[in-house]
Parts: C-alpha cells; structure tokens; sequence
C-alpha cells in the first residue's frame, strides 16, 4: 500500500454515524468537542462556519467539503450576528415535533460521517492537519461529486444495506479529502503528510513503509531518492520533523502494536521481521517509542467500547446525522 493507506489502516477508522440533514430558513447551531474525525459536506444552500481557536469563519457554499480533525468545539451559521444555540437543544425541539430540521431538502442540506481513530497513535495523522481542511476549489469538488450525491440517494431512498454503503462512502470522503488536500496547498508546513507532497521525500516514505524490516541506512535511503548524504537527512528532517532513522523507528513500533493487539505472532517473530536481531533490542525501542513494554501493551490493549456504551456517543454519535428523507 500507499503511506497515506497504510497509515489510514493502521488507525482504523471507525464510523460512530454518517447521513445527513436538512435546515430551513436562519441558523446558527453549536457542536461540542469531539473525539476523531468529523467530516461534512454541503450539498445546497451556504452557510459560515466557525472553529474555538480558528480567527476567521469559513463561509460554505454547496459542493465544499470539510473536515475537523482536531476535535474543536465548532458552530455553523446563516449569520454571524446570531447567537449559537446547542445542538442539544435542537435536537430535543426535533424529538418533540419541531421544524428545525426536515424530511425534505431546505434551504441548506448537510451530509457527511463522524469517524473515532481507534488504533494506536492516532495522533500520527491529525498532528499534521490544520484545525479546517476545506475543499472548496472548483476542479476538487467535482472529484468528491460522486461520493456526495451517492450517499444522497442513499439517504433519500433507503435500500437494504444503506447504512453500511453510507458510512463507507463517508469514509471514501475522509480519504478524498485527505488527497486533495495534499495536492493543493499541503506544502511547507512540517510532518509526514506534507513529506508525501514532496517526491523525493514521499520515495523515501515509501521505500520504508513497503520493506520495514530491511537494515535502512540514512545512506541507504539517500542514494535510492538520488540525494547526497547530508542534503537528504537535512530535508526529512525540515519535511518531516524527524530524521529518517526517527521516523522508521517509530513506524516500526507502530507496526509491532498493531501486531501485538491483532494477531498471534510472537514478540520475538515481531521483533526480527522488523530488523531487530535480538529481542531486547526491539523491547528497548518499543518502550522508547510506545511508552511500554511489548508485553504491557500485548496485556493492556483492548478494544475501545462499542458507542452506545457512552453518554456522549448516545447524544452525538447516533442523532447528529440522522437519515432523513
């Protein structure tokens, strides 16, 4: 696979809920912070919106598309005059039979997919993001076009299986999303999502991420993107924010976690697939890295809680993108 894959595999996305909603007539609706990936798109109407820490609102129009990987409390609005009010608050007044949200399409209609990262690390992608990633460029929406009016005959005429098709079409939103943003304008900030906008320093990625376990030099890896020794290593490190040697190093381990909680492999099998002749060298990097012991962490990992075991899942995961239609 691709970095970009291998990463998104390896943290695992999972769905708390996707579909979508419609608003008629003035908004202004608050949402509290989140765990995971929230990831809308617009397909009628515009509307503002606003993120805790982010200076300037983003006005959106129909076809954008934006995610939220940061987890800031956040709000949407027709004006900017208004006072938010707490989707709580709206969802309670649609419960008893209100009109703030509809069956058919309003004057906005929003659908889209809340994603919780439940592998190890999570903060290996989302450190890389800004708090908005918003697709807005003519050429890149009509790439998510597809996707967006897929999952709306989804939502409005629901098929056996719909649920299912919804959510991975939200997920295939997150991935699109994630590459065009790195197509246009993902360049100078720092970390390995940037680096996969820069050819040589993506090569470098690559060769790491498809043989983990080959005894990589810096040397090594300088002459297979055709760089000096010292230019390279400079390079990563700007690109990145570690230097090559850091970066396997901790992919490495990221592997191994993932080996540890999902299969039968033994520590010692993990250890030299991954290059490490002896397994207290391996154990001494996994702590390094992971902050315990492969042992510990073959223990202590479980699986994260289904939603519906949450209070918060319950209030947002299973009502704030309520099919409708």
């Amino acid at each position: 696979m691709d970095p970009l894959s291998d990463v998104l595999s390896l943290l695992k996305p999972r769905s708390y809920v996707a579909g979508g909603f419609a608003v008629d007539g003035d908004m202004a609706i608050q949402w509290p912070k989140h765990q995971g990936i929230k990831c809308y798109a617009i397909l009628s109407g515009q509307c503002w919106l606003s993120v805790e820490s982010v200076p300037d609102p983003v006005l959106l129009t129909a076809g954008d598309c934006f995610l939220l990987p940061r987890g800031l409390p956040f709000s949407l609005s027709t004006d900017l005059s208004l006072t938010p009010v707490d989707f709580a608050t709206i969802l309670a007044t649609r419960k008893s039979g209100g009109t703030a949200f509809n069956n058919e399409v309003g004057d906005r209609y929003i659908v889209g997919g809340h994603f919780v990262l439940t592998g190890s690390h999570a903060d290996i992608l989302l450190k890389s993001l800004p708090p908005i990633v918003h697709i807005r460029k003519e050429s890149d929406k009509a790439a998510m076009r597809w996707s967006l009016e897929r999952m709306k005959e989804e939502l409005r005429d629901p098929q056996p299986g719909g649920a299912l098709i919804t959510q991975q079409l939200a997920y295939m939103m997150i991935v699109q999303a994630l590459r065009l943003h790195l197509a246009d304008g993902a360049r100078g900030g720092v970390g390995w999502l940037f680096a996969l906008a820069d050819k040589q320093m993506s090569a470098a990625i690559t060769y790491m991420h498809d043989d983990p376990g080959h005894p990589w030099t810096l040397q090594k890896l300088a002459e297979r993107v055709g760089m000096s020794r010292s230019i390279f290593a400079l390079r990563f490190k700007e690109t990145v924010g570690d230097t090559p040697m850091e970066y396997l190093t901790r992919w490495r381990m990221l592997l191994a976690g993932d080996r540890l909680k999902n299969s039968d492999d033994s520590i010692s099998a993990i250890a030299l697939s991954l290059g490490y002749e002896s397994e207290s060298a391996f154990g001494k990097a996994f702590k390094r890295v992971m902050g315990c012991s492969p042992r510990q962490h073959n223990r202590e990992s479980r699986p994260a809680p289904p939603p519906s075991t949450a209070s918060e899942a319950n209030y947002d995961d299973q009502s704030e993108l309520a099919p409708v239609g």
